[in-house]
C-alpha cells in the first residue's frame, strides 16, 4: 500500500471503527425486542398505526412519531406520515416535537431532587425562595350589570389571600396562580409582562404582584406557564444554576437525552416537525407562532422543551423503574411514588372523576370511573401541541406519541390502541 492510499484508507477505517462504536453505544441504550417477547401482539400493535392513519387522512395532523416500551423494551417505534404537510417529507423516529407541559413532570423531577436532597420541602411557602409571593392577592369579581351574558372582560377587585401558596399548591395547579382571566389580565399588567430580553430570575419574581384567581387550595385550575415557570425558578434558587444547565447536568446528559432543549437550535432544526392548528373545519393549518415557547434566555417550566420519542422515552422508563435507568438513578422509588400519589382528589372542584393530580402528573386511580384504558396507577401528562405520554406500573409500560398539531380525541385513542395490545 502506498502513502498516498493509507493516507486516504486508515482516516476511513477510523471514521467506520467510530460509527460502528456509535451504533454500539446506542444500540446499547436502547434494547428493542420482538413484541410477544413482552405480553404484546405484534398484530394489534399495528391498530397503533392504523389510528395515526386516520387522522392523517382526515388533515388533522402530518404525522406521528409513537413508542411503547414493556418490562424495559421497546416493542414499538414507528414514524408514520410526514413532518410538513406541503414538503411531504418523510417522518423520522429521530424528529424533533415541541412538547410544551409534557415539560412540566420534567421541572416536577428537578423540584423532587431538590426535595430530596433536603434544599426545599413542597409544604414551604413559595416566598421562602422569592420574597415578593409574600402577601399575594386573590381576584374576586364582581356582579355583572344587567344580562348575565354581556361580553367583555371580567371586572374584580381583590382581597387578602387567606394562605400563603406553596410549592405543592403550584406542582398540584391549585395555587391559583395564573389560572383564569383574572389572574392572567393582572399578569398581562405593562409592569409584570414578560421582557424578551428576561430570564427566570427576572420576570419570576414580578408574578408576586399579580392576582390569584380563586382562594389557594379551593379548587384545582390549570395553570398553563405561570405555575411552573415559577417552579422552575425555585430550581434556579436551590440548586445554583440557570435551569437548562440544572438539567442537563442533572437529567438530560445522565439519561442520554441527547436531543432536548430549550431552544430549536441550528442542529435540531432540520428535525423539527411543523406545527399547526386546527381549524373550523378541523383541518390542520400552519401555526403562525410555532416556536413561542422557546428560548435561548427564558426556560420555560411550564412549556419550553423540544425533544425526541426516544428521548422522552427514557425520562418515561426512569420514573416506570423508581427513578432509574441504566444504572443512573436520580430519584428514589419511595420518591417517585410520592410524586405519583393522588395529592389533589377528584373531589376538588375542576377534576376529573378518577383522575386526581399527582406533583406535576396525571395520576388515573379509577380507570372505569374515569373512562379511561390506562391501568388504575397510571400517571403521565400532555402537551399543548398534541403530545402525549404515561407511565403504567402495573402493565411496566410506558407509552409517547409525538404529534403538532392539538388532536385531544388523539390521546384516548393513543391509550386504547396500546392497552388493547397486552396480551399477556
Amino acid at each position: 500500500m502506498t502513502p498516498s492510499m493509507r493516507s486516504r484508507v486508515l482516516p476511513a477505517m477510523v471514521g467506520l471503527v467510530l460509527v460502528s462504536f456509535v451504533t454500539l453505544r446506542l444500540a446499547a441504550e436502547t434494547t428493542i425486542a420482538k413484541p410477544e417477547e413482552v405480553g404484546l401482539s405484534t398484530e394489534r400493535l399495528t391498530r397503533i398505526t392504523d389510528m395515526v392513519k386516520r387522522h392523517i387522512a382526515a388533515g388533522e395532523i402530518s404525522g406521528a412519531v409513537t413508542l411503547v416500551a414493556r418490562h424495559g423494551k421497546i416493542a414499538h417505534f414507528e414514524a408514520t406520515g410526514a413532518t410538513d404537510i406541503e414538503s411531504k417529507k418523510p417522518m423520522t423516529k429521530d424528529a424533533v416535537f415541541r412538547i410544551a407541559s409534557m415539560t412540566k413532570p420534567v421541572v416536577g423531577v428537578g423540584i423532587m431532587m431538590m426535595m430530596e436532597e433536603g434544599k426545599l420541602r413542597i409544604t414551604d411557602p413559595v416566598s421562602k425562595y422569592i420574597p415578593s409571593f409574600k402577601d399575594l392577592k386573590v381576584a374576586v369579581e364582581e356582579p355583572r350589570q344587567g344580562a348575565q351574558n354581556t361580553p367583555g372582560p371580567p371586572k374584580y377587585y381583590a382581597v387578602p389571600a387567606t394562605r400563603e401558596i406553596t410549592i405543592r399548591d403550584l406542582l398540584t395547579h391549585v395555587s391559583g396562580l395564573g389560572s383564569g382571566p383574572m389572574a392572567n389580565a393582572s399578569i398581562g399588567a405593562a409592569e409584570i409582562a414578560r421582557k424578551p430580553t428576561d430570564g427566570l430570575s427576572d420576570y419570576v419574581p414580578r408574578l408576586g404582584r399579580s392576582l390569584l384567581e380563586f382562594q389557594p387550595g379551593s379548587r384545582w385550575t390549570y395553570s398553563p406557564a405561570a405555575g411552573f415557570d415559577t417552579l422552575a425558578c425555585i430550581v434556579e434558587v436551590t440548586s445554583g444554576q440557570p435551569l437548562d444547565a440544572f438539567l442537563r447536568q442533572r437529567v438530560f446528559e445522565p439519561l442520554g437525552m441527547k436531543d432536548v432543549s430549550f431552544s430549536t437550535a441550528a442542529a435540531l432544526e432540520p428535525r423539527l416537525v411543523t406545527a399547526y392548528q386546527l381549524d373550523p373545519n378541523r383541518h390542520a393549518r400552519k401555526d403562525p407562532n410555532p416556536n413561542r415557547m422557546q428560548s435561548k434566555v427564558y426556560f420555560s417550566g411550564g412549556g419550553g422543551l423540544v425533544a425526541t420519542a426516544e428521548d422522552y422515552a427514557k425520562f418515561a422508563q426512569m420514573l416506570l423503574n423508581g427513578g432509574e435507568l441504566n444504572g443512573t438513578r436520580l430519584l428514589s422509588p419511595r420518591t417517585v411514588a410520592y410524586m405519583s400519589s393522588v395529592h389533589a382528589p377528584d373531589t376538588l372542584q375542576g377534576r376529573n372523576p378518577g383522575e386526581g393530580y399527582g406533583l406535576s402528573v396525571r395520576v388515573v386511580h379509577n380507570a372505569a370511573a374515569s373512562g379511561s384504558r390506562v391501568s388504575n396507577g397510571s400517571f403521565g401528562w400532555s402537551g399543548a401541541f398534541g403530545t402525549h405520554f404515561w407511565v403504567d406500573p402495573k402493565e411496566d409500560l410506558i407509552a409517547v406519541m409525538m404529534i403538532q398539531t392539538p388532536v385531544n380525541d388523539m390521546r384516548p385513542e393513543f391509550e386504547n390502541a396500546v392497552m388493547q395490545a397486552i396480551v399477556k
